[in-house]
Parts: C-alpha cells; structure tokens; sequence
C-alpha cells in the first residue's frame, strides 16, 4: 500500500488539501475560496466556521481525486495565514467574533497607546517585531474591547485565542470533544507575545496589552505529533504533525534549510524570509526578526523576513473593483500590449506600508500619470509594483545580513506570470528561479508534519526532491534600472502622511 502526507494550507483567500507523495510531488487538491468581508474601510475579516467547514470539505476532496483513505496517510500537517486572529468559546466551540484578518488595520490606536512614550520598537528587542496592526496580539485586545461579554469570558478562562493553525488543530482533534489547543513557534513569533529566545509567552507583555495568558495555545515545536485527527472526521486517528505559519513554510518547502538560503513568496502579499541559522538577528533596516522552523527537540532556526503587504491583492482589486480584468492571468496579457509602464507608478499602500517603512499612515497612489497612460499601462505598474517592492526588501536583507543574494528563488501563485518574473530578475539584477513544485507552502507542511512521523528520514532527502523549473536572467542595463527605482522611491513619498486623525 502506497503512503502519503496530506497538508492543510489555510490561507488568507482559501483553504486547500494537498496530498504528496515520497518525491514531494501532488498527488491531488481540494480547494475552496472563503467570503472575504470588509466592514469598514481598513477592516477585513474571515467567518472561521466557513473556514473549518472549507477545511473539512477540502480534505474530502483531496483524497476522493486521489482515491485514497485514511489508511493511505502517514501525517497531516498544518500550515496557515499567520497573523489572522481567531477567539473562541472553548465550551461551545464558538467564535465569539470573525477572524481579524492579518491585512487588517483597525487597531493602529491601540497600536499607538501600547506604543506610548517609546513608540512602535518598544517590545522588539524581545519579540524581534514592531508595534503594528499586522500582528494577532493587539486583535485580541480589539476582541476583548469590543466584544460584548468577551472581557469577561476571557478572565473566566472560557475564551481560547489562535492563529488559524491552532483554529482548524483545535477542531481538527475535537472541537470541545478533547481538541488540543497548541501552536507552533513560527506562528507563536507573529503574536507581539513570544520571546525569541525562551521560545514561551512573556507573561509581562501578555500583562500589559491586558490578554489573560489562558487564551494562549501552548507552544510547540513545528515538526511533532500534536494528537490525532478526531473520529468524526475522514482522517480519524491519523497523526497531526507539523505545523509552520504560511511563509516559513514555503521557504522550508525550498528546501532552504540553512543560513544564508532564501526564498520569495508572491501570493496575497510577498514574503522575502533570509534564513539565519540559529542566530537571531535583529534588524537594523525594517525587516521582521522571526522564526524560521524548529524540527522537534532540535535547536530553533530563527530568519529575517520582509512583509509586503499587498502584491497579488493588487491585481484582485484590478478585477474586482476597477474590472479592466476578469481574471488575474488576463493581467499579464493586458501588461504585454504596452512597451513598457508609460511614467505611471502604482503604490499599493492599501493597508499602510510594510517592510521597510512600517508607516500605517501611508495610502495607496497611482501617479505620473499623463493622457498617455492607458490601461495596459496600469496592469504594467501593477506588476511592477510586486518587483519594485521586493526590491525594497531584499536591499534591506542584504544590509542586515552583509551578505548579498546572488539568486532568488520564488514561489507563490504570481509566479506564473513570466513577464513580472523578468521584470522582477531585471530591476534585482540577479537571477530569479522557479522550482517545479511550485505549491511549496504547503510543501513545507507535509514535509514537517513527514519528517515527525519517519517519512521522511531527514532534511537531505529533502534537498534532493527541490528541482528547478524555470529562471530568468536579468536583461536590463544597470542605467534603466536605476531610473525606474529613483522614480519608484519617489512615487513612495508620495503615499505617506495621508492619513489624519479624522480620515475615514
């Protein structure tokens, strides 16, 4: 009987099921988008029922096209949108509000009075991040604040908080039938709670952003047996065995294992994390100290990671809310009509700036823009606004680490898009490179969760399955290059200082 791992990836837009075999090659998918809700401006949120329902119609799916069953599989593993904010009943099973999503930014005055005389560094030297709406911490300050009667609960002990990995876990094993309530340590290091180097929560900080330290799922390693997958479910008494939050994932389904290796995510958002070994590096240039993966009672790998926020949203919203597209693919087609991006930048400041500038009251712009500029050119900058930001990043990686990439490997559903990749190789100026398991995030999740039950005997076997697809060489002159940078950083400035007081 041929064995398999199965990955559950929870991501921001849907939730698949992966099923791999031993080369790491997918076997088959299951896959539902989730309702993305957007109360107010500056708010988005997910409903966490549809997202476990998704999650166990997913699982059906995957092994219904793979014509397989529990028996078949050797692990499960989890991996997830990290810093999206779940509280639940633990005695009803209840969220007692919607996810808070991770793009979220409702809670920049709770960011700002945490912050008070010291401002947004003021735990960093800890927990490796700033004080920003990104992270899940000051979510649940927002729940427990706004919430009618969730105060309360959470001081009774009868709320439960998590990222969506300890959400579909905790259900995964039971729900209030026994489910376990637990995180890994790359999820736990996106909460403004754990420290770095103890690898537990901070009972000081938990104090002060006023969180009782029950809701907290206890802290794991990324590659163990968690428990097992409770008897109502298809999967039942399967072993539940690696977790690793969304972006730590793909860059430990690279294969990039060590210090020094890299990877670049386009999905949602880009994700550049720089593996550090074991050292903790605290950045000096805007970038995120965080986990990279610890593989059971292993020594943890720690990373510098730059958080963009919106790449692959952008072209969303070129189909969604604009409709010069009606499909994403259809950018690429709609970019290639034109030579080039006519003088127009696209900022895609939707939800403030992330890496490097971490400024909340930055708003997206679209300028230089001349009776010239046509659609095509829109599309245009608004893949270029993926490269001309990663670029931002991988500078500020290179300062930190002094050490200069020499090649990016990329990973993510925007890769599929030939033209953004050279332009992106072009304004790096190295080489860009495309493995031929492209879906290396949940990858990433199988490989943990097979790594902890003996599938997999150990991280060179999985060396050996990363294999290259496609790479481009950058084509562009040094001069152009600069040019089209200069003008980037200056349609940046141009995004800043936007949002006021009494801005809606």
């Amino acid at each position: 009987m041929t064995d398999y791992i199965i990955a559950i990836d929870q991501g921001t837009t849907s939730t698949r099921a992966i099923v791999f075999d031993h080369s790491g090659s997918i076997v088959s998918t299951g896959q539902l988008e989730h309702d993305q809700i957007f109360p107010k401006a500056g708010w988005v949120e997910h409903d966490p029922k549809q997202i476990w329902d998704n999650t166990r119609e997913v699982i059906g799916q995957a092994l219904s096209k793979a014509n397989i069953t529990r028996h078949n599989v050797k692990a499960v593993g989890i991996t997830n949108q990290r810093e999206t904010a779940v509280v639940w009943d633990k005695t009803t099973g209840e969220p007692v509000y919607n996810a808070i999503v991770w793009q979220d930014t409702r809670t920049q005055e709770i960011v700002d009075r945490l912050g008070g005389d010291e401002g947004p560094e003021r735990f960093k030297s800890i927990v490796g991040l700033p004080l920003a709406t990104y992270f899940s911490g000051t979510k649940i300050v927002w729940i427990l604040e706004n919430v009618e009667g969730a105060r309360e609960k959470a001081e009774a002990g009868d709320l439960l908080f998590g990222t969506t990995d300890s959400w579909v876990l905790w259900n995964l094993t039971g729900g209030v039938d026994g489910g376990v309530h637990m995180t890994d340590v790359t999820n736990a290091s996106r909460t403004l709670f754990m420290d770095l180097e103890t690898l537990q929560w901070r009972d000081d900080i938990l104090a002060e952003f006023g969180v009782p330290k029950s809701m907290m799922p206890e802290i794991r390693s990324s590659s163990e047996v968690y428990g097992t997958v409770h008897t109502s479910s298809l999967l039942r008494e399967v072993p539940v065995a690696g977790i690793l939050g969304d972006q730590q994932a793909a860059t430990f389904g690279q294969a990039a294992f060590d210090a020094g290796e890299s990877k670049n995510t386009y999905g949602t958002g880009n994700f550049l994390i720089f593996n550090t070994g074991t050292e903790i590096v605290h950045s000096k240039n805007g970038l995120l100290t965080t986990l990279g993966y610890k593989l059971g009672d292993d020594v943890p790998h720690y990373a510098l990671e730059g958080s963009i926020a919106v790449t692959g949203s952008l072209i969303q919203w070129l189909r969604d809310n604009l409709g010069i597209i009606s499909s994403a693919p259809e950018v690429e087609t709609l970019a290639k009509t034109v030579d080039d991006n006519g003088g127009a930048y696209f900022v895609p400041a939707f939800s403030g700036l992330f890496a490097p500038y971490w400024r909340s009251d930055a708003r997206g712009a679209l300028v230089g823009l001349t009776r010239y500029v046509n659609k095509g050119h829109i599309a245009r900058a608004a893949l270029e606004a993926t490269a001309f930001q990663t670029k931002e990043v991988l500078d500020a990686v290179n300062a930190d680490s002094g050490v200069d990439l020499t090649e990016l490997k990329v990973d993510g559903g925007m890769i599929a898009n030939n033209l953004l990749m050279q332009f992106q190789a072009d304004i790096l100026g190295v080489p860009v490179i495309r493995p031929v398991v492209a879906e290396t995030t949940a990858l990433g999740a199988a490989y943990a969760a097979g790594l902890a039950v003996g599938y997999w005997a150990n991280l060179d076997e999985l060396r050996a399955n990363w294999q290259e697809d496609s790479r481009w060489e950058p084509e562009m002159d040094d001069a152009e290059r600069q040019r089209l940078y200069r003008n980037w950083k200056k349609a940046v400035t141009k995004t800043l200082d936007w949002v006021d007081a009494d801005t809606q």
